[in-house]
Parts: C-alpha cells; sequence; structure tokens
C-alpha cells in the first residue's frame, strides 16, 4: 500500500511538471524570446562571459566566498559588478528598431557589439520555488549590446537568433547603458594593492632605495605591541610615538592604484620594471601571506620647471608600481602612498619644547 502510495505521489509530481513545462511552452510567445533581456533574480547568476570583436574578452564568475573574480585572476570591483548587476535586473525594453533602420543598426551591432553570456544557478524541477530538485548551472541568456541611440537615452540590445534588434533603457536613468556592458580586464578589476586590518599584520617594512637613512621595519612585538627598527642602522628605536605607527599600519587597510597603465610596449614595460625602484614595500601578514610592491619614478609628463627655470625631472602627483613581481605596471598617486612610505624620523617623539623666557 505504501509502495503504491509513492508511486502515485511520483506520477502525480512528474504529470504536474510536465503540464507546467508544456504550458510555459505554448505560452510563451516570440515577443518574449526577442526581448527577455532582464534577469529577475540576479542573486542567481553564476557567470557573466563578454566578448567584442577586437578580441577582448572577459568572464566575470561568482566566488565561493561571495565576491567575483575576473578571468579567474583578479578580483573584481565592487562598484563595477553591483552596477552591471542591477543593470541587468532593471534593463527594459523602449521599443523595437524601426524596420527602415534595421539593417543598419544589425551591421552596427555585428561588427561593434558585445555579446553577452548570462549564466544562472537553477533547478531542473522547480514547482512555483515550493519543490526545486536538481541543481545546476545553465547559460540562460545570450545577446548582443549595441551602441548608444542618437539622443543617448537608449541603447540597441538583440538576443542572439533573433532579427529584430530594440531599444533598451532603465526606468528613471537618462543615459545609455552600453558601458556598462566592457569585454576590457582593466574595466573590471580591483584596484586594491593593500586591504590589511592591523590585527592581520606581522611586519611591514619600508626601503628607502634612494635614502636608505629613511628606511624602516616594523615588527610584531606582541598580540597589541609592535617594534620600530631603523634598517639603515640596523637598531631598534624604543623611544618612538605609538599613535603614529598605529597610524601607519591602520592606512595598509584601504590602498588602492589609480589605474593599469596601457599602451606601453612590452620593452618600454621591462626597462621600467628593471630600473632603480625608489621605494619597496613588503608587507607580512600573520597567515604567512607576503605583498611586495616597488614604486618607480615617472617622467615629468608637463614639463614642469622650478623657480630658476630648472626642469622638474619627475611627476610630483604619480609614479609608477609594480605589484607582487607581476609584469605590469600600474599608476599610483603619491597623495595616496605618502601615508604608507613615511621616512622613519616621522615616528620619532617631538623633542620637549622649553620657554626660554621662563625666570631662573
Amino acid at each position: 500500500m505504501k509502495k503504491n502510495r509513492v508511486v502515485i505521489i511520483l506520477t502525480l509530481l512528474l504529470a504536474v511538471t510536465a503540464a507546467i513545462l508544456l504550458f510555459s511552452r505554448n505560452s510563451s510567445t516570440l515577443k518574449k524570446e526577442t526581448t527577455n533581456f532582464a534577469v529577475d533574480d540576479t542573486a542567481t547568476i553564476t557567470r557573466i562571459f563578454m566578448a567584442d570583436k577586437a578580441s577582448h574578452t572577459v568572464e566575470l564568475a561568482r566566488s565561493d566566498s561571495g565576491g567575483w573574480r575576473v578571468n579567474k585572476q583578479y578580483c573584481v570591483r565592487p562598484d563595477a559588478i553591483e552596477i552591471l548587476l542591477k543593470t541587468m535586473l532593471n534593463v527594459d525594453v523602449m521599443e523595437p528598431v524601426a524596420k527602415s533602420s534595421r539593417n543598419t543598426i544589425l551591421k552596427r551591432i555585428a561588427s561593434s557589439g558585445v555579446k553577452v553570456e548570462v549564466y544562472q544557478h537553477v533547478f531542473r524541477i522547480d514547482l512555483f520555488g515550493w519543490i526545486q530538485l536538481f541543481p545546476h548551472e545553465k547559460r540562460t541568456r545570450v545577446y548582443y549590446v549595441g551602441s548608444a541611440t542618437p539622443d543617448n537615452l537608449g541603447t540597441y540590445m538583440i538576443m542572439e537568433d533573433t532579427d529584430i534588434p530594440y531599444i533598451t533603457f532603465i526606468p528613471g536613468f537618462r543615459g545609455f547603458i552600453s558601458v556598462r556592458y566592457s569585454p576590457r580586464i582593466e574595466d573590471w578589476r580591483d584596484h586594491t594593492v593593500f586591504n590589511t586590518a592591523i590585527a592581520d599584520i606581522k611586519s611591514v617594512r619600508i626601503d628607502h632605495v634612494e635614502v636608505p637613512g629613511f628606511s624602516l621595519e616594523v615588527d610584531r612585538a606582541g598580540e597589541r605591541a609592535f617594534s620600530l627598527k631603523s634598517l639603515y642602522s640596523g637598531k631598534a628605536i624604543s623611544d618612538y610615538d605609538t599613535m603614529k605607527v598605529l597610524e601607519f599600519l591602520s592606512a595598509f587597510s584601504n590602498i588602492k592604484f589609480e589605474a593599469l597603465v596601457n599602451g606601453f610596449s612590452r620593452q618600454k614595460v621591462d626597462s621600467i620594471l628593471g630600473s632603480k625602484p625608489f621605494h619597496i614595500i613588503t608587507l607580512t601578514q600573520k597567515n604567512g601571506k607576503v605583498i611586495t610592491v616597488k614604486t618607480f619614478h615617472r617622467v615629468n609628463p608637463d614639463g614642469e620647471s622650478e623657480v630658476d627655470g630648472s626642469q622638474v625631472p619627475y611627476d610630483r602627483d604619480r609614479m609608477y608600481a609594480q605589484i607582487n613581481d607581476r609584469k605590469e605596471l600600474v599608476l599610483i598617486q603619491f597623495f595616496v602612498f605618502d601615508y604608507i612610505v613615511k621616512p622613519i624620523s616621522d615616528f620619532l617623539k617631538a623633542p620637549a619644547k622649553t620657554n626660554s623666557h621662563l625666570p631662573n
């Protein structure tokens, strides 16, 4: 009796599932198939692949930790992926492209559009969200993103294997959205250089290559204590300003580079990387991970001169940097890095002031 009951229940479930699938197929219209750009639940998106005709490709994949990785190499900028997911959630169709313009728009999308593939975590059996069985990753959408409309208030898009392009938009947003679908890796890479809390720092070493007397090392001496040493003399500094050291270490929780350096030949990049560094910054975390950054002078791009007319040789606002021996350069700002490339003299306590006017 029990076996028969189980068989009946399974048969009913399968029958209901088949009916739902059949109904959904029959009730779907060509319009929905050609305009279904939006993703109702972006939390189920596992991967996004984008490519253009210039051989630029990116794969944005959700990691186990909850963040995103681009091309399985680098962390994705949180703000960039957030904007893209909101775009995929809210994108809507304004109207189909007029028949008189379709061929022109189709050719334009074919030559310069971005192909977008969306993968989601779905269930082979999903009964109104009540019964969900057999989870797997599935490619749910493939479409192409074209250029902006002449008034810059819409974006041309077309679903794969269809021949009707549409003008899309985001309700309440005045502008086009094509720039949000970038297939260039540099537009997605997180710019973080250091993101380490004080509690996770084991040591920090700053080598001022051009001025060795400035060089220093801060080591963890206990759970809440640090030691300071001059790398030039090799001697420990006991009388230092504790608050200044803590401010210095806290800066390593949020240090970012400005941009990737593009447009340089491989020979020029190698030449800069092979030159004498300006600073060498080495941070060792308590878990053993080591992050090393080398900075390099940047030739003054503006031809700035001193008051006496002499040429300023190097950029006073920016310099180049190499992170963890990668064969690439990033651009960094003195305004940001000045917090961590301090000379050792900055940590010494100021001498006590005396008042010469006091009476004997």
